[in-house]
């Protein structure tokens, strides 16, 4: 059988499954979010008509509106970085090698991303978890009774792109050990979803 045909055992294919598993956690954690865009535009619409239509206002709805656009970013952020739509300037990325590209990716990944997300998780742990001993409500009369619920997306955020992160360096560190497969398989996966 020619090396090229030959099935990845061993090693390479359960690091492949835990790509696979990571990349399926963020697209369908992206995939829920998205739907509140949708909805966020129609209470924001609701809010407007109720004010000016009907000169009724609804505290709650406002801040649901805050709600989902943080839910929205929060936990959109990962599944941006897993479909490669973070802002970046590519002048030199563009004209890399795809070798040059996975070094870059993993080496982005361990100094920036993985160092920045530790420390947003670990920093921000025990104002969640004050919040969540609170039990903390909105500070305005007729608000959400549930501003922890807003504030874990702070806890939630750096965990989704740790995940993301981690696929990142398998899939770019087994490419530059040689296993192709670590970028065909997810990139084609990825465009069927």
């Amino acid at each position: 059988m020619s090396e090229a045909f030959r099935p990845i055992t061993g090693l390479p294919a359960g690091l492949l499954r835990v790509i696979a598993v990571s990349d399926r956690i963020n697209r369908s954690a992206g995939r829920a979010v998205a739907w509140l865009s949708l909805v966020m535009v129609l209470v924001t619409f609701i809010v407007v008509l109720l004010r000016y239509m009907f000169d009724l206002g609804s505290i709650a709805m406002q801040e649901s509106v805050t709600y989902m656009h943080a839910a929205l970013f929060m936990i959109g952020a990962s599944y941006t970085l897993q479909r490669d739509g973070h802002v970046r300037v590519d002048i030199f990325y563009q004209r890399m090698s795809r070798c040059g590209r996975a070094w870059v990716d993993l080496l982005g990944t361990l100094i920036l991303l993985v160092p920045v997300c530790l420390f947003v998780l670990l920093s921000s742990w025990q104002y969640v978890f004050d919040s969540w001993s609170l039990a903390e409500g909105s500070p305005e009369a007729g608000g959400i009774p549930a501003v922890w619920v807003l504030k874990t997306l702070i806890l939630l955020l750096p965990s989704l792109l740790l995940i993301q992160g981690l696929a990142l360096l398998l899939r770019n560190g087994l490419f530059l050990a040689g296993v192709d497969a670590a970028l065909t398989s997810t990139d084609s996966e990825t465009d069927r979803a």
